[in-house]
């Protein structure tokens, strides 16, 4: 099975845990444990696919396992160790007027309140303090920069986002 396309990854299988085939999860949800509301999960990596059903799944110290149907043994459950969790976009619960999931704000356009256009939104990383977008300027940007980061602050830097125009609007410094 190739990669789901509409599916997005939320976490990872880490080590083997025990005997019996349980495995170790890092969750990449706000919530760890909210990786556990989303069955069936989708796993694998490159182009090897597959969906599995969650049996059961516990905090165990300050992490999380999972026991996965038709994974009853070690040997089995360590064919998958370290694959990616993916799930259905669809799974995700409905958001409030003015709330976005950050896969939504990867593509759109980034200008600042001058109206300068600063790139693309790359990709979004979370930092100790707050979120960071990543924004991939525009090859004839006037500044030389190539990529800039600019932190998700509501209303201090993050003045709107038009999820209908694909633009997002900051208050931000285009040499900076």
């Amino acid at each position: 099975m190739n990669k789901p396309e509409n599916e997005i990854v939320v976490g990872r299988l880490g080590a083997v845990y025990g005997i019996k085939g349980w495995l170790k999860v890092s969750s990449f949800t706000d919530y760890a444990e909210n990786i556990f509301d989303y069955n069936p999960w989708t796993i694998g990596r490159d182009n090897m696919w597959q969906k599995v059903n969650i049996v059961e799944w516990r905090r165990h110290n300050k992490g999380l396992i999972v026991k996965l149907e038709d994974v009853d043994v070690r040997e089995k459950a360590q064919l998958l160790t370290g694959m990616d969790i993916l799930i259905s976009a669809e799974q995700l619960p409905d958001l409030a007027d003015g709330e976005y999931y950050w896969r939504d704000l990867v593509g759109l356009k980034v200008v600042n309140s001058t109206g300068y256009d600063m790139g693309i939104v790359k990709s979004l990383m979370e930092t100790g303090s707050n979120d960071v977008m990543v924004v991939k300027a525009n090859s004839n940007d006037a500044f030389g920069t190539s990529e800039r980061l600019i932190p998700m602050i509501d209303d201090q830097v993050i003045k709107s986002v038009d999820m209908d125009a694909k633009l997002i609007t900051v208050d931000w410094d285009a040499d900076f």
